[in-house]
């Protein structure tokens, strides 16, 4: 936790089953329900980098894709 008693957010790979260490964040939405500036998150390890991006992108929702750094 931190000062202010937030639990800090996982910094883990979000693929299931997965507790790589995160390298990259993908930032998506779903148009249907989010607004065009809102993004939501899911981390990937190197590994799982692709999978989870083109299961994104295969929906339309992947918007940007950038390294993690905690």
């Amino acid at each position: 936790m931190t000062d202010d008693n937030v639990p800090e957010a996982p910094t883990t790979c979000s693929a299931r089953g997965c507790g790589n260490a995160a390298t990259w964040a993908l930032r998506w939405n779903n148009p249907k329900i989010h607004t065009p500036d809102r993004r939501k998150t899911w981390l990937a390890c190197d590994e799982h980098k692709a999978s989870l991006s083109d299961f994104l992108e295969r929906r339309s929702f992947l918007r940007e894709v950038e390294p993690f750094t905690r």
